[in-house]
């Protein structure tokens, strides 16, 4: 299983869009700093993720939503509205 995920710096509120096929450790990573793009942001919590059974899938999600700005407005005003 391959993921697209979301995390929100507790920090500066600010998000980072990866992509990964071990969600768990990867979230370990970014926590404890062994991750150069967010080493400077954490702690940092997951907000989201989509389950995809190719690692290109979940890669071009990312790639998609990282490339483009209404992509990630409508991702996260997805997100936002889920909590609501």
């Amino acid at each position: 299983m391959w993921y697209f995920y979301v995390l929100r710096s507790e920090i500066d509120n600010d998000y980072y869009y990866g992509s990964t096929g071990d969600l768990k450790n990867r979230m370990n990573l970014h926590n404890k700093g062994k991750v150069i793009s967010t080493k400077h942001r954490k702690p940092l919590k997951l907000i989201y993720y989509e389950a995809f059974l190719e690692e290109s899938t979940a890669r071009k999600r990312e790639h998609t939503v990282k490339s483009s700005r209404g992509s990630r407005f409508a991702l996260l005003k997805r997100i936002n509205n889920e909590g609501a």
